[in-house]
């Protein structure tokens, strides 16, 4: 997406009579609509005034994390502390949870593409019978990295699949359906900005390699199963280093694939626990990964904040 002179997190064309980000005609024929895995509904819950003033939707695969994560912006935009407990939306369900902080909504969807999947139809779907406008969404998460210094914090240029491809491959009733994987090429660089800002940890733009697995998907030699050598896995490892790849996990294609589906602007933040290149195994104590995994919460914080405080 080329960069302008225009706010680059804008939507080019809003139109608030129509259910924006969907495009299935069958919904318009739904006397009601359940999100069944947030628990709600457009018969049961007033979504637009639950969530009709949402700008910003940050999505991370911890129900933990994302608590954290809206309890950090409580106290950084001034709507309240950082120790205050703020309800978890989605609390009659166990698949997600979801918290509501000001403009900002804090969303977990697990670990790997299916679950993430199930997770966004429902949030863009939940962003449409609200009436959301101009919304940006930002994956912020961990990863593997590619010959970068644990705890440097990647923004994602491209998100690929194992072959190196900007794509999201998906079946469709026997049929291979692929997506290309668009993020927000203005978004990712005002993030990059807002790292030099902060000035407290590395920030590259890189593409990010995803995964549907942890083990084999990813290379590694400590699996269960491990068909390939050493040799083979440094090969693969070194051909994605050349590829422009420096960080591996296991979401961002159809993430990537699915704002641009829908037009959100979208972004992946993710910090790197180990580098891949020096070994499969995370070996940093709980202390340094804790103050890892901060650290995308702090850019985006501070992105977050930026804006909120220029409206």
């Amino acid at each position: 997406m080329a960069c302008s002179n225009k706010d680059p997190c804008k939507q080019e064309t809003t139109c608030p009579e129509k259910c924006i980000y969907v495009s299935n005609p069958y919904l318009a024929t739904m006397k009601e609509d359940i999100l069944y895995h947030f628990d709600l509904g457009t018969k049961t819950h007033d979504l637009g005034a639950m969530f009709g003033d949402v700008k910003f939707v940050c999505v991370g695969g911890s129900a933990w994390r994302m608590k954290a994560f809206g309890q950090y912006m409580n106290e950084l935009l001034g709507l309240g502390c950082a120790t205050a407990d703020i309800p978890n939306i989605c609390a009659h369900t166990d698949r997600y949870s979801m918290y509501k902080v000001g403009p900002v909504l804090s969303v977990s969807h697990g670990i790997g593409i299916p679950s993430i999947s199930i997770m966004l139809h429902e949030l863009i779907k939940l962003l449409c019978h609200a009436k959301c406008t101009d919304v940006i969404v930002i994956r912020i998460g961990t990863s593997g990295g590619i010959g970068l210094q644990p705890g440097t914090v990647v923004v994602t240029k491209a998100a690929v699949d194992a072959c190196f491809n900007p794509r999201f491959e998906q079946n469709v009733m026997g049929m291979i359906v692929a997506h290309p994987t668009v993020l927000h090429e203005c978004l990712a660089q005002e993030l990059l900005k807002c790292s030099k800002e902060v000035n407290a940890f590395d920030t590259v733009i890189a593409n990010t390699l995803c995964t549907s697995d942890f083990y084999e998907g990813q290379a590694r030699l400590d699996g269960a199963f491990c068909n390939y050598t050493a040799e083979d896995k440094m090969n693969y490892l070194h051909c994605a280093y050349e590829a422009g790849i420096r960080n591996i996990e296991m979401e961002s294609t159809v993430f990537a694939a699915m704002c641009h589906r829908s037009g959100l602007a979208g972004a992946v933040v993710c910090v790197t626990l180990l580098d891949r290149l020096q070994g499969d195994q995370i070996s940093s104590s709980h202390e340094v990964l804790g103050e890892y995994q901060q650290r995308p919460q702090k850019l985006v914080g501070h992105f977050i904040k930026k804006r909120f405080c220029n409206k």
